[in-house]
């Protein structure tokens, strides 16, 4: 990678770094659910679409993908405060064993709002996989499987955005913070 984007500060994770740690956790949550039948993944939309899509390629055991969309940023670098579900699961979960599937867990609010949520749909099992949480995370919610930690910075590419721009680069990459500080004045 010669020449990245001007917005971007620097490349935290490369799409070759990315790659094989998405190989390990499908790795382990094939082993992990192995006797459980039809795992069923949840992915959150838009920003965690591309690392469920390489994820459950790399899954050897059978498995179900379905969506959920919530909101709770909009374009400005903090958030709203509230979650709200924007679309939901096509099907109920009791009594399955769910894995929510997230690209970034900075504050903890949706992850902590998703557990909720879904537990009270009776699933027998909810686990989440996670591709990065950002240093001082305050989730009271466990992440069950990992990718990274990394840095508190403002964070594009692989699926996350920064105002639906940037989501489609291979790798993660930190925005400059004149990007996102400039439209907030």
């Amino acid at each position: 990678m010669s020449k990245i984007n001007p917005d971007l500060e620097r490349v935290l994770l490369t799409q070759e770094e990315i790659s094989l740690r998405v190989a390990e956790l499908a790795q382990q949550i094939s082993e992990d659910y192995r006797q459980n039948g039809n795992l069923y993944l949840v992915g959150i939309l838009k920003g965690a679409f591309i690392f469920l899509a390489d994820l459950v390629r790399e899954l050897t055991i059978p498995h179900t993908v379905d969506f959920m969309a919530l909101s709770s940023y909009g374009n400005s670098a903090t958030s709203s405060g509230a979650v709200r579900i924007l679309m939901d699961l096509r099907a109920p979960i009791e009594n399955r064993d769910i894995l929510l599937v997230e690209d970034i867990v900075d504050t903890g609010q949706t992850i902590s709002y998703l557990h909720k949520t879904l537990q009270g749909r009776r699933p027998r099992s909810l686990k989440s996989c996670v591709l990065v949480q950002k240093e001082g995370d305050v989730s009271h919610e466990p992440i069950d499987y990992l990718g990274f930690t990394i840095p508190n910075v403002w964070v594009v590419g692989y699926g996350l955005d920064y105002a639906e721009t940037y989501r489609t680069l291979p790798y993660l990459a930190e925005l400059k913070r004149s990007v996102y500080t400039k439209d907030a004045s």
